[in-house]
């Protein structure tokens, strides 16, 4: 009895020790990432003179409330936010219906040289987009589509590499026997997709929805390109040229800063439990 208490002590104490390195770790990287945040938040009620101090003033004194109605009226950020959504919406409509189709043609169908495609397919992915941008602008340039939305919206109706495996990955995890037992009720390969794979597959389109709206709504480099005026501009195109117009009002930039990441906050605590579903079970099966 007492061998045997003396055993487990050690290694109840070893496993606590443990649990309190990772404890640590974990509460040293979210304050890591929330600093930033933090200090964003505090800054938008500053005058400049706060935000430069040193050390810094983490809680306003006192609260300059006028600094988001400036913010927000002396450019149009409202017509900012409506471009980004309008190609946000347009993206991930293209996305969810051409990578749905080309998911489920190399999960499901069989093919000669399937394999060979998926693994061409994914090479694509590290090719950088500077590699990429000169060729696209000249294309869409011939096209006219230049200082319009086209460019940001088109191409999702041909796929994604990334959202294509994503989806890809899920759907080799539902089970056979759904198709199957469709398949024996006179069902096609459309009515499946529509009627077994995609209700199955909501946590993985809405992963894949929640990622392109992030990287719509982040994206600068080919607004930047495409979008020559300003009534075309999006949100990071905007907080750009806001930058540029207050080069020194810090205050006001910070709080058009927390604005413009106010919607992808509130749609991933909206999603949060259906977004973490749709990645951990997107690897189920290689």
């Amino acid at each position: 009895m007492t061998n045997s208490l003396s055993k487990s002590q050690p290694t109840n104490w070893r496993k606590m020790f443990w649990d309190a390195v990772v404890y640590a770790m974990l509460i040293v990287g979210s304050l890591m990432f929330l600093l930033p945040l933090v200090f964003a938040l505090t800054s938008s009620f500053k005058t400049n003179g706060q935000i430069m101090e040193i050390p810094p003033r983490w809680i306003p004194d006192p609260f300059h409330w006028q600094n988001y109605p400036e913010a927000l009226t002396y450019i149009p950020f409202g017509r900012f936010m409506l471009n980004t959504m309008i190609i946000a919406v347009g993206a991930i409509t293209g996305n969810l219906l051409s990578c749905t189709i080309i998911a489920y043609g190399f999960a499901r169908l069989k093919a000669p040289g399937k394999n060979f495609l998926f693994m061409l397919m994914l090479s694509t992915m590290m090719l950088v987009e500077p590699v990429r941008i000169i060729p696209i602008y000249i294309e869409f340039s011939k096209l006219g589509w230049v200082d319009t939305f086209l460019p940001m919206i088109v191409p999702a109706f041909f796929g994604s590499p990334f959202y294509i495996f994503l989806l890809r990955q899920f759907f080799m995890g539902i089970p056979q026997e759904l198709e199957d037992a469709a398949f024996i009720d006179g069902a096609n390969r459309l009515q499946i997709l529509w009627m077994i794979i995609v209700p199955n597959a909501k946590p993985a389109l809405a992963a894949v929805a929640i990622f392109n709206f992030q990287g719509v709504w982040n994206d600068f480099l080919y607004p930047l390109v495409f979008l020559h005026k300003q009534t075309n501009y999006t949100i990071a195109l905007g907080l750009s040229f806001f930058r540029s117009t207050y080069s020194v009002q810090w205050g006001y930039l910070m709080a058009a800063s927390v604005v413009a990441l106010l919607p992808m906050v509130i749609i991933f605590f909206l999603a949060q439990k259906t977004f973490i579903e749709g990645i951990s079970f997107s690897g189920i099966k290689g």
